[in-house]
């Protein structure tokens, strides 16, 4: 059987920390910055984990 190729989408989105943890990006930084606070702009530049029931779907993706 061939290997499995790691989808590129995920693989730019999604980042492995050391111990495994899958790591992201927060959505709603990209436009219209205008009217969100300087405090929520700050918090959504931040990255988070992925949540539990998600995380297995996309270790398969990653080709983990």
């Amino acid at each position: 059987m061939p290997k499995m190729k790691t989808d590129s989408g995920a693989k730019k989105r999604i980042k492995v920390t050391g111990t495994g943890r899958l790591r992201r990006g927060k959505a709603f930084r990209a436009h219209l910055l205008e009217k969100k606070s300087s405090t929520r702009t700050r918090r959504l530049g931040r990255e988070t984990d992925v949540a539990p029931g998600q995380a297995k779907n996309i270790k398969k993706l990653m080709g983990l």
